[in-house]
């Protein structure tokens, strides 16, 4: 068995914890899952079992989107609902027009300091390992990309907003860093990841549902193809006699459409073999652009 299962994580248990479910449901050990989400957070976490699991880092590149209640006037330790309070501010008077032009900070690329109670590692240790032993933790900004920031609702202290971004964004702070800006504190309340790359919460599965399914021998019908992360990439499909060459991982000629850097290679059969890079220049008298596999799937 390999492929992907889109699974929608309910608030409590961690992403680990929902990926050993799977593991123990499957009898499988080779079970991963694209991108951690809190246990406060809900929604969509894309499991991959099997060879799909060398395909979770693709994942990464997609969009992710989620929808974010954050309350203001209250700052907690951890950006979140489950840290110590650490202030109580008062809610300035605050219209949509202020709200909207705080949030117009927010988008485009900026720079994002984690929160100290993350999995950043630092010194090779974990944030959270050294803010739960007592260290002041402190990490260097990253530059994040928020490609959408929507108000949604603004219902006093609740705000909720739905976020568009890329890999390596913190929603925790976001919320922490808004509500500094609007000088009144804030953390974020709820949280649900809405979309990761091609993985939708409307088509997502709860756990108990997967669970389900396994009972009755039907696991299968929940699985999505081992390419799925890479859909997006244009396809090449190799002939029967380059086949061993791509699958020793040597470069070879390809026809593939113009402008592409990277592709994803089947057999005749439609099998996924291998993703390729463009290389430029030629060997000998071949002039055209060769592609070099990075990741190949042998039988």
């Amino acid at each position: 068995m390999e492929g992907f299962f889109n699974l929608n994580k309910p608030a409590g248990p961690t992403s680990h914890d929902v990926v050993e479910q799977v593991r123990r449901l499957l009898r499988m050990r080779r079970v991963g899952h694209g991108g951690t989400l809190d246990p406060l957070a809900e929604g969509v976490l894309p499991i991959a079992i099997g060879r799909a699991t060398r395909l979770l880092p693709f994942l990464q590149e997609g969009e992710k989107r989620y929808r974010a209640t954050i309350l203001l006037g209250v700052s907690t330790a951890t950006y979140d609902a489950e840290g110590e309070v650490v202030s109580i501010r008062p809610l300035p008077p605050l219209e949509c027009r202020e709200l909207e032009e705080a949030l117009s900070s927010f988008r485009g690329e900026i720079d994002q300091v984690p929160p100290p109670f993350s999995a950043v590692r630092r010194g090779g240790r974990r944030l959270y390992e050294r803010a739960r032993a007592g260290e002041e933790v402190y990490a260097p900004p990253r530059r994040v990309r928020i490609f959408r920031l929507n108000l949604l609702s603004w219902e006093p202290p609740y705000l909720t907003l739905e976020v568009a971004c890329g890999g390596g964004t913190y929603i925790r702070s976001l919320a922490h860093d808004l509500g500094e800006r609007l000088g009144c504190g804030a953390h974020l309340h709820r949280l649900v990841r809405l979309q990761v790359g091609p993985f939708r919460l409307e088509e997502a599965l709860r756990p108990e549902e997967l669970e389900a399914l396994a009972v009755q021998g039907r696991v299968q019908e929940a699985l999505l193809p081992m390419d799925t992360p890479v859909r997006h990439w244009p396809a090449v499909v190799v002939e029967e006699d380059l086949l061993p060459a791509l699958l020793s991982g040597r470069p070879l000629a390809l026809e593939v459409e113009e402008g592409a850097e990277r592709v994803r290679a089947y057999s005749p059969a439609g099998r996924i073999l291998a993703l390729l890079r463009r290389e430029e220049g030629g060997r000998g008298t071949v002039t055209a652009p060769l592609w070099r596999p990075f990741r190949v799937f042998p039988e």
